[in-house]
């Protein structure tokens, strides 16, 4: 039903006849017509004060998800405790099974949490670190996990070995050596980001993870952005721990994520609540939820039909459209350095861009502030530019005014 309801919803704007119509035209011809994402946009209500490229740290929801959302509220907070004690259990399992179709992996090796953040925090704690132990990631991983590496290292005395992943690799050979050459014998745990945050940069994880395995090193993923951006299943990555964030890509309320982990890899993993009532091999005791807003949880099932919908290949092909039209412009404007690789494959819809002489913050104070575009200050490394992370609902006006102002800007420089 709620699937039929998506649909619906869309089919309204398009017209069904037409929507479908558009949606077997070819991937590439149909990531170019703009009157067809004209229509998907006004599915999307801003509030238009400004053009958002931040959509990489959330996306709001479009007008199907959030009447959903607002429908579960009101239908939990109707029934109260009454349906947290008789009916939560059997609803969770439902969200669960639903999210874990999409991934491509079992129920029994997924659970629901709140962003990837705690997904992936719940991993590195959960590790009976010991002195001297060793884990690696890179400079431009999410500061949040590395802080929890941090803490582990002040709790128990491992250590942290931190690289720098090249930002226009000449092959993935290049990026897998970086790995490769951190790693020792008693490297416990490698970190990697399947798509970089601050860069957009596609990492190859399949191959990261084949090399740290010959090495017998397990593979914890960052896809805080990959997960309904890009199109693949979680197990086919071949790591032994996933994570990330519901409401970036797939545009699910404020406050959803997921934990994969192996099935194998469950006995080991330390929970951070106790919970008598779970087994060590039971996903389950790494998320003891309480009295968790199940109301968002249930909204899930509206946001995945929603996303397949659209279809996840139509999705990605539009997401790189947007993002080759924007930096294909100011790439070779003077003053102007791309911190993103140029190569389709190594990126999808975010990218970031420096102005030479003006630091991230400036340059992101000025688009906002001169030219009503929002994005976000990356300095971390080698990195020095702005985040620009379009979505489904961007036109190409606002990558228009975009490139305008960074044109501008980079004159002035």
């Amino acid at each position: 039903m709620l699937k039929t309801g998506a649909t619906t919803a869309i089919g309204l704007i398009l017209g069904k006849s037409a929507m479908g119509q558009a949606l077997a035209r070819p991937q590439a011809e149909l990531a170019q017509d703009e009157p067809f994402w004209a229509a998907l946009r006004a599915h999307y209500r801003t509030d238009n004060r400004f053009i958002n490229l931040e959509n990489g740290f959330y996306c709001f929801q479009p007008d199907t998800i959030l009447d959903a959302q607002v429908a579960n509220i009101r239908a939990i907070n109707g029934e109260a405790s009454h349906y947290m004690r008789t009916k939560l259990d059997a609803d969770v399992l439902k969200v669960r099974g639903r999210v874990a179709r999409l991934a491509g992996c079992p129920v029994e090796e997924l659970v629901v949490t709140r962003n990837t953040t705690e997904s992936l925090d719940t991993i590195i704690n959960g590790i009976d670190w010991k002195p001297g132990d060793e884990a690696v990631m890179a400079t431009q991983d999410y500061g949040s996990m590395i802080d929890m590496f941090a803490l582990q290292a002040r709790r128990h005395g491992m250590i942290n070995r931190i690289v720098e992943v090249p930002l226009h690799p000449n092959s993935d050979t290049e990026i897998v050596d970086v790995y490769r050459a951190a790693l020792t014998d008693r490297t416990r745990l490698l970190m990697v980001s399947h798509i970089v945050g601050g860069t957009g940069q596609v990492l190859p994880v399949k191959a990261i993870c084949a090399m740290a395995h010959a090495r017998g090193v397990p593979v914890m993923v960052d896809g805080a952005h990959s997960f309904a951006h890009l199109d693949f299943a979680i197990p086919d990555l071949g790591c032994d721990y996933y994570g990330a964030s519901l409401h970036k890509w797939l545009s699910a309320p404020l406050g959803l994520g997921l934990l994969w982990v192996r099935r194998d890899r469950i006995p080991a993993l330390w929970p951070m609540f106790g919970d008598a009532s779970m087994a060590d091999d039971d996903i389950r005791k790494l998320n003891h939820r309480g009295t968790h807003p199940i109301h968002s949880d249930l909204t899930l099932a509206t946001a995945i039909a929603f996303h397949e919908t659209i279809g996840a290949q139509r999705k990605l092909a539009r997401l790189r459209h947007l993002q080759s039209y924007w930096t294909g412009k100011v790439s070779a404007l003077p003053n102007v350095r791309l911190n993103t690789p140029a190569d389709p494959a190594r990126t999808c819809a975010i990218a970031n861009v420096g102005v030479e002489g003006i630091a991230p913050a400036q340059l992101a104070a000025t688009l906002m502030d001169q030219y009503g575009i929002y994005t976000v200050a990356i300095d971390r490394g080698t990195v020095q530019g702005v985040r620009v992370t379009p979505q489904l609902y961007t036109s190409i006006a606002e990558l228009d005014a975009l490139v305008a102002a960074l044109r501008a800007i980079a004159r002035r420089a």
